[in-house]
């Protein structure tokens, strides 16, 4: 992958990192000023449905995070871009779609076959 390639998902995974952690502060900030006391417990049940729901999201996020961080530590040690089994260069479009990938098409295609299997 050349240089300027490498600068333009360089960019981008930096970008989804720091929008994850706004979105984490911006959660524990809301989390934190919320008021836990309702006199209706049906009130009570449906803050702690749509908390759970919101945990359950930034635990993805959080996930993705690490995907990002290690997609920027491919770039660091050159590897960012090549295909975790075959090893050969992913598709530029599909890095686009999803730059913390590490699997060519092809090969995450027949991962999902087998897995169905």
């Amino acid at each position: 992958m050349d240089p300027v390639d490498l600068e333009y998902f360089k960019e981008k995974l930096i970008d989804m990192k720091n929008g994850l952690l706004t979105e984490s502060s911006v959660t524990l900030h809301e989390m934190q000023s919320e008021s836990t006391l309702f006199p209706d417990p049906n009130d009570r049940a449906s803050l702690e449905t749509d908390r759970n729901t919101v945990l359950r999201i930034r635990d993805r996020e959080r996930k993705l995070l690490t995907k990002v961080q290690e997609a920027l530590d491919r770039i660091d040690n050159e590897t960012f871009g090549l295909c975790e089994n075959c090893e050969e260069e992913i598709g530029r479009k599909r890095l686009d779609i999803r730059p913390v990938t590490t699997f060519c098409i092809n090969c995450k295609a027949e991962l999902e076959a087998a897995e169905k299997d």
